[in-house]
């Protein structure tokens, strides 16, 4: 076992999640500084001692929320920060991929094309990842592309669980539609938990990121429609599934997606479409502007937080499936409503305990924000976050920007049960 308790390290591609994940563990994420030199080489610098340390790098492989920088981006900081930990002689070091970028190229669908979500594996066993723990990847076999332990959770339970307690929608007033005939395990998984039916849409994509709607399978007349899959990035699938359904008789459309990308426009297009909710969650940073207007975000920091200190003690993660179900069954039964945030996103209330606001109960505890020490970028650089440092510490010289995203103050209230 690590001869260190857990510490959280984070990249820039998604520092909200990691102070939440840091949060619900009662720890700080720890000092680093993720940024860019004058060139724009990513410049990463680990600054406190992490000999013998169990640790734990949260980057989702995505497009940060600065808008400046790319998916590429997120995976250099990963691989240099992964380096840097093995130099600095952590005892594990354990890659927290809420979002496995590249996850769609995982097979060659013709010649002379590459299988990216392999090469991104065997960048991160190289780099020194010893462990990996994600959510809900595109393609279970990606697991296969690795020779070390992935921990693949699912978002599954927190999505029925929102369905069932904030919309009510459970048994034979809705269906579950898979879009595609790929996803059809997922829906089934699904509707499941929602104790309902499955329906197909079945498509045809004759270029990247263009589909068609063939045909649809499945009872939907006078029924609330509730379409599953595992991302959306375009929008395009969702959208023309959407008109397919409605025309079939389905009475309302909701979607579901564990990681929202909402890549061109797709934000706009969801909003304008027939579909009358959006539920993703944080696995991916989505915009504050566009979240509460048909689009709603769930927390999964809670998920990956008990997920980490398991393997941080040695413990099964499949204990949380367990766990998950237990919870399932309550919402079945009639459990508790969600907490809704002003920013539009939601997490589970408590059914009993402190009261609890942004996840994080109301009670005397570990501080979020260690004693900051100093440290700036290289002159002629772009400065990015220093993890674990108050913003003011974290400042750059005067004349120089920030190449991490801006963090806004979430203020949660929970609803009345």
């Amino acid at each position: 076992m690590a001869t260190a308790k857990p510490v959280l390290f984070a990249g820039n591609s998604n520092r909200a999640l990691a102070e939440e994940i840091a949060q619900r563990m009662g720890i700080h994420v720890g000092k680093a500084l993720v940024s860019t030199f004058a060139n724009d080489e990513c410049r990463i610098e680990i600054r406190e001692n992490v000999r013998g340390a169990d640790a734990f790098v949260v980057q989702s492989l995505c497009k940060p929320p600065d808008g400046i920088h790319s998916v590429n981006d997120s995976l250099m900081e990963m691989l240099l920060m992964v380096d840097a930990l093995r130099r600095a002689s952590a005892y594990r070091i354990t890659a927290v991929i809420p979002y496995y970028g590249y996850a769609k190229q995982d097979k060659k669908t013709k010649g002379r094309e590459p299988i990216s979500a392999k090469l991104v594996a065997n960048l991160l066993s190289t780099a020194g990842v010893q462990r990996v723990l994600t959510v809900d990847l595109h393609a279970a076999q990606i697991q296969g592309f690795f020779d070390e332990p992935v921990d693949n959770l699912t978002a599954g339970f927190i999505l029925a669980n929102y369905l069932i307690n904030k919309r009510r929608l459970q048994g034979p007033s809705c269906v579950v539609v898979s879009p595609d005939a790929g996803g059809v395990a997922r829906a089934e998984a699904f509707a499941k938990k929602l104790q309902t039916s499955v329906a197909i849409v079945f498509k045809r994509r004759p270029r990247p990121d263009v589909n068609e709607v063939s045909e649809v399978v499945g009872d939907l007349k006078g029924k609330t429609a509730v379409i599953i899959d595992d991302m959306i990035s375009t929008g395009g699938t969702l959208v023309k599934a959407a008109e397919a359904l409605v025309e079939r008789g389905a009475t309302s459309i909701i979607t579901c997606a564990t990681h929202g990308i909402f890549a061109a426009g797709a934000a706009q297009k969801l909003i304008d479409s027939c579909i009358s909710e959006v539920i993703v969650t944080n696995t991916v940073p989505v915009p504050p502007e566009i979240c509460g207007n048909k689009i709603t975000v769930l927390k999964v920091g809670k998920l990956l937080a008990d997920a980490i200190k398991r393997i941080s003690m040695n413990r099964s993660v499949s204990e949380i499936y367990e766990q998950q179900e237990q919870e399932l069954a309550r919402s079945q039964s009639g459990g508790p409503l969600f907490a809704a945030g002003d920013d539009g996103s939601y997490e589970e209330a408590a059914a009993s305990g402190p009261h609890v606001s942004d996840g994080v109960p109301h009670q005397p505890g570990p501080s979020a924000a260690p004693e900051s020490d100093a440290g700036h970028p290289a002159p002629g650089g772009t400065a990015g976050h220093l993890n674990g440092m108050p913003a003011a510490d974290a400042a750059p010289p005067a004349g120089e920007t920030t190449a991490g995203p801006d963090q806004c103050e979430e203020h949660r209230k929970a609803e009345g049960m």
